[in-house]
């Protein structure tokens, strides 16, 4: 499961290289507005696919805890689905390439208001909490390797992802930075 979830990790993140996307632009040519949703198929597929190879095996359980697999149910996964609901539905025609069908690509914008006042990466931080309480829901050994990977990959992601989000939008992003927390919401007063 390990290897597989790393290789799952690496040609997600290859896929998304702004080099990589650079060579399949000058390759494609006009059809490369259709590359986001041809990636965006693949990532779901190949996911499918991993986690119906993780689930097709019984894997030892960790936790033997009926009020712990409750109370992170409610605690962390029900929020977790709900920012990711929020995240996904905001940006479901621009992040999935569903858009490219009927328009050309959109010039990106930095968003910095709705859930984007409380925390840069909405999206991370709602799946985090919802995969961290799925693994105490359904507390197995293959569930605590994929939640041990997930949240490994996104901490190294972001380091990569805020890098290419300061080139992107400049000092507006080092503003914002400076003043909205990366995963963990803030809900103190800005000025």
């Amino acid at each position: 499961m390990v290897v597989l979830w790393i290789a799952y990790y690496f040609l997600h993140s290859l896929l998304a290289a702004t080099s990589v996307k650079d060579w399949l632009r000058s390759k494609m040519g006009k059809y490369y507005r259709y590359y986001r949703l041809g990636y965006t198929i693949f990532a779901a597929l190949t996911l499918l696919a991993l986690l119906a190879y993780q689930y097709s095996f019984l894997s030892q359980e960790v936790i033997h805890s009926n009020a712990v697999k409750y109370i992170s149910a409610i605690l962390l996964v029900l929020p977790g689905l709900a920012i990711m609901i929020i995240s996904v539905g905001k940006y479901f025609l621009l992040l999935s390439g569903v858009r490219s069908l009927y328009t050309s690509v959109a010039t990106p914008e930095l968003k910095v208001n709705g859930i984007h006042r409380y925390v840069r990466h909405p999206l991370y931080s709602g799946t985090i909490l919802f995969v961290t309480g799925l693994f105490f829901t359904f507390p197995t050994l293959s569930n605590l390797i994929a939640v041990v990977l997930l949240i490994a990959y996104v901490l190294i992601g972001l380091i990569f992802e805020e890098r290419k989000l300061v080139k992107e939008f400049g000092q507006s992003y080092i503003q914002y930075r400076s003043k909205v927390p990366k995963l963990i919401p803030s809900f103190r007063s800005r000025k």
